[in-house]
């Protein structure tokens, strides 16, 4: 990566005269019924955001998010309206230079408090937990499955939103149920089922394996629909198909390279971040644009 790119990083973003709310990775503005959602190039690890960015974080995902929302348009309904900021509300179209590339306007809905997880491979937490009582999530899988082997069908196991800093919550579909209402609980079940089916189809035939992924919906004008990111690095793991063999860790286009550069610090996973080496910053950049390379088949210019 040219090293002039390590500087270009966006921490946080102050436009107009309300300051945005911030999440682990954006800043969000409430325009009323509109929202204006913009990717940082922040980056969390173990649910701290670290003191510094990772280089085209923020434009490679919003790149990739408008990828899944044009292809999945046929499906579902979603939020977002533009990603042009020329078509921004002022002051927003005068800031080009803060959000060109990584910034989108979408619909303000109600937003469902529950993430919905579609797991298709056993791993992560799911292949911890699988280890020790032969569950995912309280769900009861075949015995006999190797780490980050394909499951036997989809499984959706749904988790609570857990404010910054904090961990999200593994819950049961009853308790979800208990949550949004019996209804709803079911049309995002079977939805993110569906979509996952047919995005993991289409990054197959890209060489890419879906693991899992969660979806956020919400709920407006009485329709829910797809919001917040959608199959990027940051809510998925994505695999290179030609280096997958189950039993084993994968390979995958993610921030891994952070998490194994905390692990070597013994890194204690909680208060401030740390100032991650410019390697870790170049290498986990090049991952990223990878990702968006590899699923949309396109070039990555900043």
């Amino acid at each position: 990566m040219k090293e002039e790119m390590m500087t270009e990083t966006v921490l946080e973003t102050n436009i107009g005269t309300r300051p945005p709310s911030r999440g682990k990775v954006r800043d969000i503005y409430d325009l009323g019924d509109k929202l204006l959602i913009v990717a940082t190039d922040r980056i969390s690890a173990f649910d701290v955001v670290m003191a510094n960015g990772i280089p085209c974080k923020g434009i490679v995902l919003t790149r990739i998010s408008r990828f899944w929302f044009d292809f999945l348009s046929s499906s579902v309904e979603h939020h977002l309206i533009s990603d042009d900021v020329a078509s921004f509300p002022e002051p927003f179209c005068s800031h080009a230079e803060q959000l060109a590339g990584r910034s989108m306007l979408v619909k303000k809905v109600d937003v469902l408090p529950v993430e919905c997880v579609i797991r298709g491979y056993l791993a992560g937490s799911g292949w911890k937990e699988y280890t020790q009582s032969g569950t995912v999530c309280g769900q009861k899988l075949p015995r006999g499955l190797r780490q980050c082997e394909k499951l036997p069908e989809l499984i959706f196991t749904p988790a609570t939103k857990a404010e910054m800093g904090a961990h999200d919550e593994n819950i049961s579909f009853e308790r979800c149920v208990d949550i949004i209402g019996e209804q709803t609980a079911q049309y995002v079940r079977d939805k993110s089922t569906e979509i996952f089916r047919k995005a993991s189809e289409y990054a197959e035939s890209r060489g890419i394996i879906l693991a899992d992924t969660k979806f956020e919906w919400g709920r407006v004008d009485g329709k829910i629909i797809l919001i917040d990111e959608v199959l990027t690095p940051d809510s998925s793991r994505f695999w290179p198909a030609d280096k997958y063999e189950a039993g084993r860790d994968q390979e995958s286009f993610d921030k891994q390279f952070v998490r194994n550069y905390l692990e070597s610090i013994n890194f204690n996973k909680s208060g401030p971040g740390v100032e991650l080496p410019e390697d870790i910053r170049a290498k986990t950049s090049e991952k990223y644009i990878e990702a968006y390379e590899c699923l949309t088949g396109r070039k990555f210019e900043a």
